[in-house]
């Protein structure tokens, strides 16, 4: 069994298929929950702080996430979807940290089904939970977008960062790259710099997108610039959020 917070067909909004028609299924539960972000939301007049996808991993708001506890059925439900859409269009499966349920063999049925229809997957993970590629293959022909979080996200580095979970991936899976999310402070001050070139040190290969921090429009332009010019002084891709971009905060778009 895992836990979904949200379905939805939309158009992926980072990273390397920014632009491509997606379908999302976005996962309740995470094992970081970054309050170096900043997003704020209230729980029962409580404020809190997280990362923009704060519905998906503050577990106070599990009534509301959906059990799934036959894959069958989902995957029928998105043979449905797909049929109304017209096409196949790529899932993303993104989180909270869907990886979590890695093991789980209800996620894993839904990920093989996926793909014995010839979907194109990409999760969206913090690369830190150690996927075992021999006991769990149908992972090797998915692609890992690795947000790995930089100081900023406020997680300590022990939490954030696991060399051993990056390589597996970096060694098994079929595709890969590094997508950071980075505030201009971080930028201003050098730590951007230098702790992405340590996660490099880890995957040298990979290609690297820089995104900026904010679950608003608002939030985003505070930063973007900076972003942007930082990108084209180290050489790395500029992502921007569509998402935010087009529809601020609304979920499910």
């Amino acid at each position: 069994m895992f836990w979904l917070v949200e379905k939805f067909f939309s158009i992926q909004g980072e990273g390397r298929y920014a632009g491509v028609p997606s379908y999302f299924l976005r996962t309740g539960g995470c094992n970081l929950s970054c309050p170096g972000f900043g997003a704020q939301y209230d729980l029962r007049g409580e404020r809190r702080v997280g990362c923009d996808t704060w519905f998906a991993v503050d577990r106070a708001f599990a009534g509301t996430w959906e059990s799934v506890e036959d894959g069958g059925k989902l995957l029928e439900e998105l043979d449905r979807a797909f049929t109304g859409i017209g096409y196949r269009p790529d899932v993303v499966i993104t989180g909270g940290e869907p990886l979590i349920y890695a093991t789980d063999p209800v996620f894993y049925s839904v990920v093989e089904g996926l793909l014995e229809r010839s979907v194109r997957i990409t999760f969206e993970t913090n690369g830190t939970v150690e996927l075992d590629f021999n006991l769990h293959p149908a992972y090797r022909d998915a692609v890992f977008a690795l947000s790995v979080k930089l100081s900023n996200s406020g997680e300590p580095r022990d939490r954030r960062i696991r060399p051993e979970a990056l390589k597996r991936i970096a060694a098994n899976a079929s595709e890969y790259f590094l997508k950071f999310t980075i505030d201009e402070a971080s930028i201003e001050e050098g730590r951007a710099k230098e702790e992405i070139d340590e996660i490099r040190n880890i995957l040298p290969e990979a290609e690297i997108y820089c995104m900026p921090v904010g679950e608003s429009r608002a939030a985003l332009r505070r930063s973007d610039r900076a972003v942007f010019d930082f990108c084209m002084r180290r050489g790395y891709r500029y992502s921007d959020r569509l998402h935010i971009r087009i529809f601020d905060m609304t979920q499910g778009v």
